[in-house]
């Protein structure tokens, strides 16, 4: 049992015993989220053979991918082919680093700040490449007190989300020296027990690689050595950084830090600007600053492919923009470097075509819908979100109109794997008890409770007070509900 079930996550190998036993969920490490279309036909190939509804691919809200319905005889060669295309699943669970978010729009973009690609990679590197034997899985961080999450971000958007990861770097200028870095966050995270946002470490870093992978790894050697690890539920970063206190956190980083003999550059939390700035859309078509080049953003409902769509991804990419696929923290795809000639052709690709799941224009709310597994593969979930989340999303499109995008986030429990906390509207399972007309009696249903008002970008804040609480599941129940909201909260109209 604990091979299966727990020194299997060591490799990436999570056992869905309570929804699918003997079925595995194979989560990836991909840098700053970045594949190409030979890593999409290969994931393709390896969940082929296990069927439309368990053979599926999910992109994950740290644009991350998830392997669904993986026998563990099949392992071995899915393991084996991640690595000949420079890729792994070694210590993408337990308690490790997570995967290393970026900029979905580094190198690409005329308001970047950093390119974050370099930076992910090195920090993959880091935490999961061995130096002495230069093969994947590095046992000097592989056994954290808990999970650790990284975010870099590139620009004043914060596509990357820092302000819910343990380390989480915002790029800045120097005010004095006019040199790029980052100024740091610390602790945020999500868990049954509380939920927080990361805070300033009043420290600065250069932006440079040496001194990013010096921070991180100064960070992650202190939490290792002293984080708690008798008590999993205080074992993150946050609880470290209080019991010290930001400032001697903060003094204990840079006497490691300076300890490497590196020369790794860093300061205190410099001036952020001031000025108005509107976080930008990643779906649809952009054009890439002055170039005659576009980005295409494709909306994934809740970033869930089947075979054929990942395969449609893979040979679209290979068509327009030179194989390469990004991913985001919002469940999507960003195809880069799309040729202005080519725009009218890809708009007419079969895969967009009215009644496909894929879509480039898809409308303001069933475009932002994230979710997280759900109840047909996690045994925490206390509701099925996916089909949930799709279902109503294109509901509400229907009944009402919006200006402006409305992110609606759903989570099957406290964990907040969909960070509904962040959300505009977060819905998350729980309780709830409704008539039943045969007995007469209050009946448990499946139902949610719904967080209302969290922000992201420079305006990133946490609702961590449910607006509502004990609503059913079922459609006559929550949809009065979520469009009463989306009135009073969004400006919604009925179409």
């Amino acid at each position: 049992v604990n091979d299966l079930d727990f020194r299997l996550k060591w490799v990436g190998m999570l056992h869905r015993s309570k929804r699918t036993p003997g079925r595995f969920m194979m989560r990836l490490r991909v840098p700053n989220g970045i594949v190409n279309s030979d890593h999409f036909r290969f994931y393709a190939d390896c969940v082929e053979k296990y069927g439309p509804e368990e053979g599926v691919i999910d992109i994950t809200t740290r644009a991350n991918i998830q392997l669904r319905g993986v026998k563990i005889e099949d392992a071995p060669d899915i393991i084996d082919g991640l690595h000949k295309r420079n890729q792994t699943s070694f210590q993408s669970a337990l308690d490790n680093v997570r995967n290393l978010v970026g900029n979905p729009l580094a190198g690409i973009d005329d308001l970047q700040m950093v390119d974050t690609r370099d930076l992910c990679n090195a920090l993959n590197d880091l935490v999961s490449l061995d130096k002495v034997t230069g093969t994947r899985g590095n046992p000097v961080f592989g056994c954290l007190p808990r999970k650790f999450n990284i975010a870099v971000s590139g620009s004043r958007d914060d596509f990357a989300h820092t302000h819910l990861n343990d380390i989480g770097l915002q790029p800045c200028v120097h005010q004095k020296t006019g040199q790029m870095g980052f100024n740091v966050y610390l602790g945020g995270y999500m868990s049954i027990k509380r939920v927080t946002e990361a805070v300033s470490a009043n420290m600065w870093i250069s932006a440079d690689q040496n001194s990013v992978v010096a921070l991180a790894e100064a960070i992650l050697s202190i939490f290792r050595d002293e984080a708690d690890r008798k008590d999993r539920q205080k074992a993150r970063l946050m609880w470290l950084v209080e019991k010290h206190g930001v400032e001697h956190f903060k003094d204990k980083v840079i006497s490691k830090i300076e300890s490497y003999g590196r020369g790794a550059v860093n300061d205190c939390a410099q001036p952020v600007p001031t000025d108005k700035f509107s976080r930008r859309e990643l779906l649809g078509i952009h054009r890439q600053g002055e170039t005659s080049k576009f980005r295409v953003g494709i909306h994934v409902p809740t970033g869930r492919l089947s075979v054929e769509e990942a395969r449609d991804i893979a040979d679209m990419a290979d068509k327009y923009s030179g194989g390469e696929i990004r991913l985001t923290v919002e469940q999507n795809i960003i195809l880069p470097n799309v040729l202005e000639s080519q725009i009218d052709d890809i708009k007419k690709e079969l895969p967009f075509s009215t009644g496909s799941r894929l879509s480039i224009t898809p409308g303001m709310i069933e475009g932002n819908v994230v979710s997280c597994t759900g109840a047909q593969f996690c045994g925490l979930a206390l509701i099925e979100t996916k089909k949930n989340a799709e279902h109503f999303g294109k509901k509400l499109e229907q009944l009402v109109k919006v200006d402006q995008p409305v992110r609606i986030h759903w989570t099957g429990c406290p964990n907040s794997c969909a960070i509904v906390q962040a959300a505009d509207i977060g819905i998350m399972g729980a309780p709830a008890k409704k008539l039943d007309p045969v007995s007469g009696k209050m009946k448990a249903v499946p139902g949610c409770k719904i967080f209302v008002g969290g922000k992201i970008g420079e305006e990133a804040h946490l609702s961590l007070d449910p607006y509502v609480s004990g609503i059913p599941l079922d459609e006559v129940d929550l949809i009065p509900v979520l469009v009463g909201i989306l009135k009073e909260k969004f400006g919604a109209r009925d179409r």
